[in-house]
């Protein structure tokens, strides 16, 4: 965690060094007024591609494209100064082969100043995140339920019960031995996230994985409660901005019908004064 005073951005290997100390906090973001908003709190900022379900009202993540992760991650990259930001690889772009997950990761860097990226997949993937590492993109992993896969898995459910724990564990061990500097684990029991994180030297970060995690991470939006109605056991809404906005929206909509709005405070008059000026300096258009 940067201290008072310390300018310098937050690096993978400042994560990796997290390691069973103060848990890291993680959220995402997706444009650049979330992100200025986040940046002063959180050790990484997370540009996932639950943009497509949260902002583009896809059905799953399966249909975000890597322009569009390039798109929202520039903006994100806007408002940063000191959190890591770490860029989704999405669907179809990293599986085929090690050479076309670093070709896309490579361009992902290069385009929005990113860190690090993040992929899906356990033992399948460790070949990729080695290939990566020693090319020069840090990686973050992901395992447990991977929403890439959500097709494969039958729905989003709780992976790792039962005999199906010694996959989880074995994903796991994989990604760390890989090189991956973090690794997100996703709807799995405590009981097996606190053995992953006991057995494993880089810190896990947790949706869904109780609080044995090194770390949380959740979608900003669900917990700001913030448009969405997707409301998962593990995220807790610590405010309820929806419904304050539908709120507002009803309001001004109320005052336009009545012309109650615009009132006098809010129009031009024949004879310029010094208050027409728009201190933002955008205008007020649409």
């Amino acid at each position: 965690m940067s201290t008072a005073g310390d300018s310098r951005a937050i690096t993978p290997p400042d994560i990796q060094a997290r390691k069973g100390g103060v848990p890291l906090v993680c959220l995402t973001a997706y444009t650049t007024p979330i992100a200025r908003l986040v940046d002063r709190h959180c050790d990484i900022v997370l540009v996932g591609d639950s943009v497509g379900m949260v902002l583009h009202g896809l059905p799953s993540t399966l249909g975000v494209t890597l322009d569009m992760m390039i798109m929202h991650a520039k903006a994100v990259r806007g408002g940063l100064e000191k959190a890591l930001m770490v860029v989704d690889l999405p669907f179809g772009s990293y599986e085929e082969s090690p050479e076309q997950a670093f070709r896309n990761a490579a361009r992902l860097m290069a385009e929005t100043g990113c860190a690090a990226v993040k992929l899906e997949g356990g033992e399948a993937m460790a070949a990729t995140i080695q290939f990566l590492g020693a090319r020069g993109i840090p990686v973050m992993a992901h395992i447990g339920l991977t929403p890439q896969a959500v097709n494969a898995f039958g729905g989003y459910r709780v992976q790792g019960r039962g005999e199906d724990a010694e996959r989880i564990r074995r994903d796991a061990i994989s990604v760390a031995q890989a090189g991956a500097f973090s690794v997100v684990l996703e709807k799995v029991p405590e009981q097996l996230a606190r053995r992953i994180t006991s057995e494993i030297g880089i810190p896990t970060i947790g949706i869904g994985a109780s609080p044995a995690c090194d770390g949380q991470i959740l979608v900003s939006d669900d917990m700001l409660g913030l448009f969405s109605p997707f409301r998962p056991k593990f995220v807790k809404r610590y405010a309820e901005l929806g419904d304050q906005a539908g709120a507002a929206i009803a309001a001004y909509a109320d005052e336009v019908r009545k012309r109650r709005f615009p009132a006098a405070e809010h129009v031009f008059a024949d004879a310029p004064k010094d208050a027409d000026a728009d201190a933002t300096g955008s205008g007020g258009a649409a």
